[in-house]
C-alpha cells in the first residue's frame, strides 16, 4: 500500500510560511538537496493544495529552475501532480501537462490514491491539505526539517487539530547548518 509522506521545512514555532507566504528563511546546503534528490526517486506522485501548486509550478517551470537546478526540475517537472482544489477547473504545468485537479470527498481520494499500485505520494507545503490529512489520520509519515528560526507570525503547518495524534519517531538527522530532520508516524 503506498503511503502519503509529508516533507516540509517548518521554523521552531511550527509555521512553514510567513505572514505573507514567503520562504525565504528557508535553509538548505548539499544535505538538504542530497535528501530531497533521493525523495524525488523514491516517489511517484505530488500531492498539493491549490495554493503550493500555483508557487511550485511557476518555479520549476521557469528556465531558471531548469538551469539552476536541472534534475530537480526534472523531477517536479515530469511526476504526476494531484493537486485539491475547489476553485480551479483545470491545472497546466507547462509543456509537460501532467497535473490532475482533485475535487472529490478527500478520504475517498486519499484511500482510493493509497491502494493503487505505485510508490508513495509526496506533499510539500500545502499546509491546509496537511491540516486536513492530519485530521483525517491519513498521512503516513512526516519528515519535518526544523529551521533554527523563530519567525513569531506565518502560516502554521498545523491547523484545527482538535484531537492528539501520537507520533513515533522513526529517526533524526541533523544538517551542518543547525537543521534537524525529524521523522515520524502515527503510533
Amino acid at each position: 500500500m503506498r503511503k502519503i509522506i509529508v516533507s516540509n521545512l517548518i521554523t521552531l514555532d511550527n509555521l512553514y510560511a510567513g505572514r505573507n507566504g514567503e520562504i525565504d528563511w528557508f535553509i538548505t546546503n548539499d544535505e538538504f538537496f542530497a535528501f530531497s534528490n533521493q525523495q524525488l526517486t523514491a516517489v511517484d506522485t505530488l500531492l498539493f493544495g491549490r495554493v503550493t501548486y500555483e508557487g511550485m509550478r511557476d518555479f520549476w517551470t521557469s528556465e531558471k529552475a531548469q538551469s539552476d537546478d536541472p534534475y530537480t526540475a526534472d523531477k517536479m517537472n515530469t511526476l504526476p501532480k494531484l493537486v485539491f482544489s475547489r476553485t480551479l477547473d483545470k491545472a497546466e504545468w507547462g509543456k509537460w501537462d501532467n497535473a490532475t485537479i482533485l475535487k472529490g470527498d478527500m478520504v475517498e481520494e486519499i484511500t482510493r490514491l493509497k491502494q493503487q499500485f505505485g510508490k508513495d505520494i509526496v506533499i510539500f507545503g500545502s499546509g491546509s491539505i496537511v491540516s486536513d490529512l492530519t485530521k483525517l489520520r491519513l498521512i503516513d509519515e512526516y519528515r519535518l526539517f526544523i529551521i533554527p528560526t523563530i519567525l513569531g507570525k506565518g502560516k502554521p503547518e498545523f491547523v484545527g487539530i482538535t484531537q492528539p495524534l501520537k507520533l513515533k519517531l522513526l529517526k533524526s538527522q541533523t544538517y551542518k547548518t543547525d537543521v534537524v530532520v525529524l521523522f515520524y508516524e502515527p503510533a
